[in-house]
């Protein structure tokens, strides 16, 4: 298959050229084209296309939560969360502590914010209570990752619900039924097995968190970070009740998507984060101006594969691409998995792989062979799989907990790909059961 050397060439960009993704995708791109026949006068219009008609659909939804997130982040919001769990739960229950405050807080906040955010307070507590740092930190990274992969607002999600013609809700429902398990597997669970590691966190790593008189309230602080949540989940719910009349349905419908609903949360937590702890205005804009720039990188990598998936449904490859893996002995979600996975090992990138994947599996959507929600879930299940030295969550790892390579593969590695099989386990379940 054509696709293979193509596919080849864009990993090679990637990951031996040390080529910015977003480069990368659309050197690849000119040149599938040009291989498949497109006339090259009308390859800049396909290229735009391709990146107008994915970034429309998801631009606003993905720096809307990067706004949200970071408010939640630099108002101490997510601070909050983290020492009333730890309070609740105490030292014997530590573990479920860091569980639930990286679940809570990797709802609204990006993988590489929540990791500098609360990583600092865990080596707080390995500190203070004599805890294996390891046996600590990895719950709290398990839930972060698999809300990273997992569930919308973030990146590879969100970006996946529309090329695949998802419902971000069903999606987000499905993945949270799929998140618990890999949560707990990945993280307490897998973490008793590694209490040998000596981890020697560096001091530089040990910040100061924020006056305790500084923060928000424990209910401003849950409340506003699981806004956009318990939005969507109250649409959900009102729109199955059948007294509600078709007019009220459609102001709901309206008001519920998920557009609406993180710009409702973003101003809400403006107020009760921002406002109503003393923050300017300038400092609120500040933070959402930062938090753009924080996303950038994604947006670009998002916008390089919608020009590759244009290319490759312009040229009419994508069908043939949808025919041939109809025609595999592979389940579908497994076949999806296997392909985000191949990438993810290839090039490090979680979003890269999954956007890949994504443009390569988007037939079996349309096909109506698979429900396209679990297939959103199957390509994060494997854009996570077996994060090594090509990964900067790996290194990000490594350095703040200071471990050896051998270490570092034996925990970080394993729980991602942990993550990511409980992930396929997960949709293939769900997928039998639905049927």
């Amino acid at each position: 298959m054509i696709l293979i050397p193509l596919l080849l060439l864009l990993i090679l960009l990637i990951a031996w050229g040390k080529i910015t993704p977003f480069l990368a995708f659309l050197i690849t791109s000119i040149t599938t084209a040009l291989v498949l026949g497109i006339s090259p006068e009308k390859i800049p219009a396909t290229l735009e296309k391709g990146i107008g008609s994915t970034m429309g659909s998801m631009a606003a939804l993905i720096c809307l939560g990067a706004m949200f997130g970071k408010i939640v982040a630099e108002s101490g919001a997510a601070q909050k969360i983290a020492l009333v769990l730890m309070r609740i739960f105490g030292k014997k229950y530590m573990q479920w502590a860091m569980v639930i405050t990286g679940f809570i807080v990797g709802i609204p906040l990006f993988y590489n914010v929540g990791f500098v955010l609360l990583v600092p307070l865990v080596f707080a507590l390995v500190y203070q209570y004599k805890l294996p740092a390891v046996y600590i930190g990895l719950p709290l990274l398990a839930s972060l990752s698999v809300t990273h992969g997992f569930l919308p607002p973030h990146p590879a999600p969100t970006a996946l619900i529309p090329l695949f013609g998802a419902d971000i809700r069903r999606t987000l429902w499905y993945g949270i039924l799929i998140a618990i398990p890999a949560v707990i597997l990945a993280g307490p669970l897998f973490a008793r097995t590694l209490r040998h590691i000596d981890a020697q966190p560096l001091a530089t790593f040990r910040v100061s968190p924020m006056p305790e008189s500084k923060l928000p309230g424990t209910a401003n602080s849950f409340i506003t970070a699981l806004l956009p949540i318990l939005l969507l989940v109250t649409s959900t719910v009102a729109l199955a009740i059948t007294s509600i009349s078709t007019e009220v349905k459609q102001v709901i419908s309206m008001v519920s998507d998920p557009v609406f609903v993180l710009l409702f949360a973003l101003f809400v937590g403006m107020y009760t984060l921002g406002n109503k702890n003393g923050k300017s205005m300038t400092t609120l804009m500040n933070w959402c101006n930062e938090a753009i720039k924080d996303i950038a990188g994604l947006l670009f990598i998002i916008a390089g594969a919608g020009a590759l998936k244009q290319v490759l449904v312009d040229s009419g490859v994508s069908t043939q691409i949808g025919a041939s893996l109809q025609s595999l002995p592979i389940h579908p979600l497994a076949l999806a998995w296997g392909i985000a996975t191949l990438i993810r090992v290839c090039v490090g990138s979680a979003t890269v792989a999954g956007m890949t994947a994504a443009g390569i599996v988007a037939p079996l959507a349309q096909s109506g062979q698979v429900d396209p929600n679990l297939l959103v879930l199957a390509v994060g299940a494997g854009s996570l799989m077996l994060s090594h030295v090509n990964d900067s969550g790996f290194w990000l790892y490594k350095t703040y907990f200071n471990l050896s390579l051998k270490d570092t593969f034996l925990s970080w590695t394993i729980m991602e790909t942990i993550v990511g099989l409980v992930g396929l386990v997960g949709v293939l379940l769900l997928d039998w059961v639905l049927v």
